[in-house]
């Protein structure tokens, strides 16, 4: 082969070579590589997805284009059709081009955990699109409802003994030369004051417990002495209602909390199941360990609560019996202290309770993890308090048992 033709051969295979990477420069230029990943497009997708508000998408037909699951358990959409209210107000966006707000609530409660209280804004997209966003205020509305309970429920409380105070007082003024009148009345006067400061203790309380001031540090404390000093405050209602609180044994447990606040708290127990059981009845205190949790249960054999009140009898100033608790003095705070005392330690209030058997709180705290291996101290008992440390070795029996057994000791 000649000089001349290996040269243009040469040249040939260049300029191919040089077309065929121009071309593939192209294309690729064209019609780059996908990085790897998901797009922009199905990142939001995901966003949407995964919103915690309900999220669904209108054309201008007020069809669903798109909608999260969300927005379904919200009952915003339902079988793919959106809720009546939140078309008409896509209708009015469009028209109008300004956000709209809806109220996109159930309009017949469904019961269990399903939102009460659903509230929508409707914004424009355009091109006749809009998007229609969804939240469950039911917490927040509840919680609104029960301020203005709150706020309602003290302003009568707190108004019926300063009303009844004035009529004694000027009752007491007309009866000025009866000196057994005077006495009457100014006892009356006094059981009203009584009651009144009672009310403004429990409602500092129960403020101070819900976050007005920092709690206390948590200390180990020995349920054994919370017991005792509970005992020692109910002795003078066990007094009057000629009733005797029996105990189980000591049991040398301890739980991290606060001890003033543990004894409020099983002392409101113990007042409610004196208040609420007939004289003479049995009441009982018992303790126990279970699953990392100290049990307290207080047992009665009163008038019991329906099923449907018992969760209802935590909430502030709600009775069961409003003519006895009156009659008792109670101001309907004490259960709602018991449920923030067991919260802020971590632990719970629960309730076991028929009509006609009686009921059991059993108050349940977290034990305390790092037990002393000295012999637990053995306190004092203060004065007046006395006759409570003699506790018997047996409690009175739950109602869940179904019976009643004769018990002869005292707390």
């Amino acid at each position: 082969m000649t000089a001349p033709v290996c040269l243009a051969l040469s040249i040939g295979a260049l300029l191919i070579g040089l077309f065929a990477g121009f071309s593939i420069a192209r294309s690729r230029a064209r019609n780059p590589r996908r990085p790897p990943g998901p797009t922009v497009s199905e990142l939001l997708g995901r966003i949407v997805e995964a919103s915690r508000t309900g999220v669904v998408v209108l054309n201008h037909f007020g069809d669903v284009v798109i909608h999260n699951p969300r927005a379904e358990e919200l009952g915003v959409v339902r079988s793919n059709q959106v809720d009546a209210r939140a078309r008409k107000a896509a209708e009015v966006v469009r028209e109008t081009n300004q956000l709209v707000e809806v109220d996109l609530s159930p309009l017949e409660s469904r019961g269990g955990r399903t939102p009460e209280a659903v509230l929508g804004e409707v914004r424009p997209l355009g091109d006749g699109f809009t998007v229609v966003e969804t939240d469950d205020q039911s917490e927040a509305v509840r919680l609104e409802a029960t301020r203005r309970d709150f706020v309602a429920n003290v302003s009568h409380e707190l108004k019926t003994p300063v009303g009844a105070m004035a009529l004694l007082a000027e009752a007491v003024l007309d009866a000025v030369d009866d000196p057994d009148e005077v006495r009457r009345f100014t006892t009356k006067v006094l059981h009203e004051a009584n009651r009144l400061g009672k009310l403004v203790t429990e409602l500092i309380a129960l403020s101070r417990l819900q976050g007005a001031e920092r709690l206390p540090e948590m200390h180990a404390v020995e349920v054994d002495a919370v017991v005792r000093e509970a005992l020692g405050r109910a002795r003078l209602a066990m007094d009057s209602t000629g009733i005797d609180i029996a105990t189980d044994a000591e049991s040398g447990l301890l739980v991290d909390g606060d001890r003033t606040l543990l004894v409020t708290a099983l002392s409101n127990l113990l007042d409610n199941a004196l208040a609420y059981s007939p004289p003479g009845s049995p009441v009982s205190v018992s303790r126990q360990r279970v699953d990392g949790f100290v049990e307290i249960s207080v047992t009665d054999r009163g008038i019991g609560i329906a099923e449907d009140e018992q969760q209802r009898v935590f909430e502030r100033f709600y009775r069961v019996d409003k003519a006895r608790s009156r009659a008792t003095g109670g101001t309907g705070l004490g259960l709602a202290i018991v449920k923030h005392v067991a919260a802020n330690h971590g632990g719970e209030v629960t309730l076991w309770s028929k009509p006609g058997l009686g009921s059991t709180f059993t108050l349940r705290i977290p034990a305390h993890l790092d037990p002393p291996s000295l012999e637990p101290r053995v306190e004092p008992v203060r004065a007046g308090a006395a006759s409570s440390a003699a506790v018997p070795s047996k409690a009175v029996p739950s109602p869940a048992e179904g019976h009643v057994n004769d018990h002869g000791g005292t707390a």
